[in-house]
């Protein structure tokens, strides 16, 4: 599988990136450690995890259990270098920690958590899962009020988590740092912040990014491209929608949304006919669904690199096929006619 250098300047890591959130709820230990394996002989070594989870549903009896089963393969295998590891520390409202916020007291107490249950000596990227501040992500954009923002209360708990960041790095216990769910004034605050402070900058943000979600393509896409950052795109498939499994509104078992009617707020009255628009560009082209909309992902003028999750063998070994598929510019073409016509369908 192809390799690229992440954000430029970081590890050399496979286009696509092994999810991990539905191991220790969806998927058995053993599972996620098969679907490591076969991620591995298909050329992958970059998986991303998260200290809150598994998620579907969140609970604080599960926080952790993800980086766990990554590190009890870490153990057992003894093969720490055939994966670039990310993670993730969250903040308020993520179970984790009683859900302290994100600052520079909680970063330490986080970051060693996640380091013993992954096993390892340091992480390759450690990134903030969200913004303390009220944002935009999650569907929350129909409502989104910024007005509320105190901007020197915003600097000033950046200077606080970019501190610990740079003793984090100097330690030797994360080697980059990056963002998630982040906007672009966000992002330009952290950079200018890590400049001042004489910190390494963060390499990469991971976001929604997908088909259907397209939020990225404007200001942030401007902003990664011109500062050198790279979007990790996360729910490439729109937690599934893109497959067209719940086309005509059905919710199969086992699904993601037997757990979750809603997915999170991206099943509207506007989604069934966008997700069909997709489908009918693939059909035509004689292209899976799936490989089609993750391979798109991989055509954006910013480094763009998927994440994409499975339950199953038989999605992953899918999923995985994306990288070997070549989107034709009648195709590109025709994606972008068919995300005019719906552009904002969650």
């Amino acid at each position: 599988m192809r390799r690229v250098k992440l954000g430029g300047r970081g590890p050399d890591v496979s286009v696509l990136c092994l999810g991990t959130m539905t191991w220790g709820s969806q998927n058995t230990g053993a599972e996620g450690h098969a679907q490591m394996d076969q991620a591995l002989a298909a050329g992958v070594n970059f998986l991303d995890a998260a200290e809150m989870y598994p998620v579907n549903p969140i609970r604080a009896e599960t926080v952790g259990l993800t980086e766990t089963i990554i590190g009890d393969w870490v153990r057992r295998t003894g093969r720490r270098n055939d994966w670039v590891i990310a993670t993730k520390m969250t903040g308020e409202r993520g179970e984790a920690r009683g859900g302290a916020p994100i600052d520079g007291a909680t970063l330490p107490l986080a970051l060693d958590g996640s380091l013993k249950r992954l096993g390892v000596e340091r992480i390759d990227l450690y990134q903030l899962h969200w913004p303390n501040r009220p944002h935009y992500h999650f569907r929350h954009g129909w409502t989104f009020d910024p007005s509320h923002h105190d901007p020197a209360a915003i600097r000033a708990h950046m200077e606080d988590v970019v501190g610990a960041i740079g003793r984090a790095l100097k330690a030797g216990k994360i080697a980059h740092w990056g963002l998630s769910n982040e906007t672009a004034w966000g992002t330009g605050q952290w950079l200018a912040t890590a400049d001042r402070l004489g910190v390494a900058r963060p390499l990469s943000i991971q976001n929604e990014y997908s088909l259907l979600c397209r939020t990225w393509d404007l200001d942030l896409a401007e902003m990664a491209h011109n500062e050198g950052l790279a979007l990790l795109a996360f729910s490439p498939l729109a937690t599934g929608l893109l497959s067209g499994k719940y086309q005509g509104d059905v919710t199969p078992e086992p699904s993601r949304r037997a757990l979750n009617p809603t997915l999170s707020g991206r099943i509207t009255p506007r989604v069934f006919p966008a997700v069909a628009a997709y489908l009918r560009v693939a059909a035509q082209a004689g292209l899976d669904p799936v490989q089609m909309a993750i391979a798109w992902t991989l055509t954006r003028p910013a480094q763009t690199l998927p994440i994409i999750g499975a339950t199953t063998p038989g999605q992953l070994a899918r999923a995985l096929g994306a990288a070997d598929v070549t989107l034709t510019p009648e195709v590109l073409s025709a994606i972008a006619e068919a995300h005019k016509a719906h552009p904002m369908p969650y």
